[in-house]
């Protein structure tokens, strides 16, 4: 009778809690995990958002970084963006996307190899077929959707090296960057748990460590190595197109919807802030830069407001999904007005031959967006971030900042320094003087004739 009893009272608690959603099913049940579903909306979104991110370097790049060098390197500059988009490319698909995004051997809290660098049981993209998803798109898009950030992040360093390396030379370091430099820094910051950025709590939503101080560190470390084009600083070196700039700076601005919003991998609120956001901190600093530029030149340049909106373009990035719009005006703000001193002043002043301000800009507006995107995340500061406390998430975000800005300079440096050993990093005098389209490609951008 005891045990009868027993029974009835264990069968009224399973069907109350069948009822109530207590949570007394079985382990089983209570354990599973819906399978992930293709949602049509966000594949869609996704698709067109890889596009974007991919226009940002041909042609956005190219153009932008085009017209700002002179008349002689202009097939250069832009033969490069689409020869690293070339081999990126190749290479991503080889091991780049397993090195950056599997998580075998990976463990949440444990530090070892893998907190560092991805596996290679990806390579080939292995395991990839039309059926295989990323939260609700195809995984191919989300294959495709990162690597147009990988191609990016070593274009971006060609506007620090422009005019002077060799294009043999700018191949392999660019291939050896990315792998020994970019692949590790966009595991430990975006490969889940058990990476070692990710884990320490650094919030980077679209790559403002992973891309903008990464390139932008480099770009500082390729102009120092390589040293100074002839002539610099005392020739005057004027950017030979600004047409081109604007162009490409608005297409930059254009597709950087793509690369924010789209880092949400959804169609949904997060990427509608995402785009709000970019948008406001682009426009503020454009505003911030023509304002410094104002007060201290008496004028405004086009260069300056194109070379401003890109800066709060990379300062938002990382915020983008945590930020709100009073945080990202003024990120965006911030970014112009103290990109404009280190982009015009601070180069002169050291002496650094940044051809196209890489490091002024890109690792300058990075770092303070990376570093903003702490306490502009907290509900009571406008974002919608988690974080425990503003200011503890502003020393989570130097620890991460920091720790790019060593592993970018250190092995960069490695890197040119081996290249130049091996084939070497410059072109000749002869060969600098009479331009990189002629001395290395044997053509020119325009023909008077």
């Amino acid at each position: 009778m005891r045990f009868e009893r027993g029974m009835k009272k264990s069968a009224i608690r399973v069907l109350a809690a069948a009822v109530l959603g207590l949570g007394f099913a079985t382990p089983a049940f209570a354990q599973a995990t819906p399978a992930p579903t293709l949602n049509s909306g966000d594949t869609a979104w996704m698709i067109v958002a890889s596009a974007f991110v991919l226009m940002m370097t041909i042609p956005g790049a190219a153009l932008f970084y085009g017209g700002m060098v002179r008349t002689k390197n202009l097939l250069s500059v832009m033969m490069q963006c689409l020869a690293i988009t070339s081999l990126v490319t190749v290479l991503w698909m080889v091991f780049g996307y397993s090195m950056a995004f599997s998580t075998e051997g990976m463990h949440a809290g444990v530090t070892n190899l893998h907190s560092f660098i991805g596996g290679l049981d990806r390579a080939l993209l292995a395991g990839l077929t039309p059926a295989s998803l990323y939260q609700t798109v195809p995984e191919s898009v989300y294959v495709m959707f990162q690597l147009t950030f990988a191609i990016i992040t070593p274009v971006l360093i060609v506007g620090a090296y422009a005019e002077r390396m060799k294009f043999s030379a700018m191949l392999w370091f660019s291939g050896l960057w990315l792998t020994f430099v970019y692949l590790p820094i966009a595991h430990m910051v975006w490969s889940g748990p058990g990476s070692l950025l990710g884990d320490l709590g650094v919030l980077d939503f679209a790559g403002g460590t992973v891309v903008h101080i990464n390139a932008g560190i480099a770009g500082l470390v390729a102009c120092l190595v390589l040293g100074k084009r002839r002539g610099f600083p005392h020739t005057h070196m004027p950017p030979h197109n600004l047409g081109y700039t604007v162009i490409g700076a608005s297409l930059l601005w254009l597709g950087w919807f793509g690369f924010n919003a789209g880092s949400a991998v959804a169609a949904n609120g997060t990427a509608g802030m995402a785009m709000l956001v970019t948008q406001i901190a682009t426009a503020a600093a454009a505003i911030g830069w023509v304002t410094i530029e104002w007060i201290v030149h008496k004028r405004a340049s086009v260069l300056g407001i194109a070379s401003g909106a890109v800066a709060g373009l990379v300062a938002v990035t990382p915020a983008a999904g945590t930020a709100g719009p009073a945080g990202a005006l003024l990120i965006g703000f911030v970014a112009g007005a103290v990109c404009f001193f280190t982009a015009t002043k601070l180069k002169h002043k050291l002496g650094y031959d940044d051809t196209l301000d890489v490091f002024g800009v890109h690792a300058i507006a990075g770092i303070i967006g990376a570093l903003l995107t702490g306490p502009f995340a907290a509900a009571k500061l406008g974002g919608f971030g988690t974080v425990v406390s503003p200011f503890a998430q502003l020393w989570i975000q130097a620890k991460g900042v920091g720790f790019t800005i060593v592993w970018s300079g250190v092995l960069s440096w490695v890197i040119l320094k081996l290249v130049d050993l091996t084939i070497g990093l410059r072109v000749s005098a002869e060969q600098e003087q009479i331009g990189l389209d002629i001395a290395e490609h044997e053509e020119r951008a325009y023909n008077l004739s």
